[in-house]
């Protein structure tokens, strides 16, 4: 079971990264790049099945403020992906800092 959840990690973390990267990315372009609308979409699904595998085990407050935070950071990328006009880069630096927070969190909490 710690290889799944190892494998499940670095595809967590990879997912997080991609929206990161491609948040900086788009600040030189002044748009988001389709490879943070797919990092997101990893990152929140392998997030869900950590979840699960941690099962009773998981700290349930950290959890919910991950989850909380992603969605977040869900929808700015869904409406950025919507609505490209209106991405501009103190847009793009708060999906970008967000992704920092929930990193951070989840290595120092």
């Amino acid at each position: 079971m710690d290889i799944v959840h190892g494998i499940f990690l670095v595809l967590h973390l990879l997912g997080w990264a991609m929206v990161f990267g491609g948040a900086l990315a788009g600040m030189k372009t002044g748009k988001l790049t389709n490879g943070a609308f797919h990092g997101i979409l990893t990152a929140l699904v392998t997030g869900v099945v950590l979840t699960g595998l941690l099962g009773a085990d998981a700290n349930h407050v950290k959890i919910a403020v991950k989850l909380v935070i992603a969605l977040v950071v869900t929808a700015l990328v869904v409406m950025a992906r919507r609505r490209p006009e209106k991405v501009t880069n103190g847009y793009l630096g708060a999906i970008a800092g967000l992704v920092v927070v929930n990193v951070a969190l989840a290595v120092i909490w």
